[in-house]
């Protein structure tokens, strides 16, 4: 008996997918067991990043806590209760809180009044080319400031010439210092200019500005007054 037209499409669509349930059925089996490894393997390396990403915020946070205590100290002018602690830190793998703990053993160097140690922990972070560079930047200008009655002039400016720049953090530190051993070469033009950009700069403190709103004005440069200036002494 013959089929109807209906009937036969019906019939083929019926073979279709039988051929298509045991096309994906011969895929499963022969792909099935690589799918699930490579579904395990994927779970188990998101699962391992996420372990480990929890894992260095949590190391992380025992550093930042260990790092409270001494920058308190030092910040108070006391005496560091355990300067191996600090010591461990500077050594750790992590950059940002190494470089802090190296300002820190500097600056209670400076505190204990060891210059010279102090000079050598700054001088070793300025030249450090795995630290940030604006803590390389700190570093030079606590370094030549510590340095400055024993350094000849030129080698003031040399030494401070990068960070002398108009928006640089610590250009207004650096520009006083590197101003005034303009003056001692007998380069008032220099030296005048100099102070006028601290002036204008606002992002200075208020105390480096005044004082060298009073070197301009006293070396030729017109300059705004700043407010308060009379009564800032350091």
């Amino acid at each position: 008996m013959a089929l109807t037209p209906q009937n036969e499409d019906a019939f083929f669509r019926e073979v279709d997918e039988d051929l298509r349930r045991d096309r994906f059925a011969g895929m499963a089996r022969q792909w099935g067991p690589v799918a699930v490894t490579v579904l395990l393997v994927a779970l188990v390396l998101l699962a391992g990043g996420l372990w480990w990403r929890s894992h260095r915020a949590y190391q992380a946070g025992l550093v930042s806590e260990a790092l409270a205590q001494p920058l308190d100290q030092i910040g108070n002018g006391q005496p560091l209760s355990d300067p191996a602690a600090l010591q461990k830190i500077a050594a750790s793998p992590r950059p940002g809180y190494q470089a802090i703990a190296r300002l820190a053993i500097a600056a209670d160097a400076v505190r204990k009044g060891d210059a010279k140690a102090a000079a050598a922990d700054y001088g070793a972070l300025a030249n450090d080319d795995d630290v940030a560079q604006p803590i390389r930047d700190l570093a030079q200008v606590r370094m030549v400031a510590l340095q400055y009655d024993t350094l000849p002039p030129q080698g003031v400016i040399d030494r401070l010439k990068a960070i002398t720049v108009p928006g640089n953090a610590y250009f207004a530190s650096a520009a006083e210092m590197t101003a005034n051993a303009f003056l001692a070469l007998g380069r008032k033009d220099r030296a005048g200019a100099l102070f006028a950009a601290i002036v204008r700069d606002a992002d200075a403190p208020a105390s480096i500005r005044g004082r060298a709103s009073g070197m301009a004005t006293s070396l030729g440069q017109a300059v705004a007054p700043v407010a308060g200036a009379a009564t800032l002494k350091e």
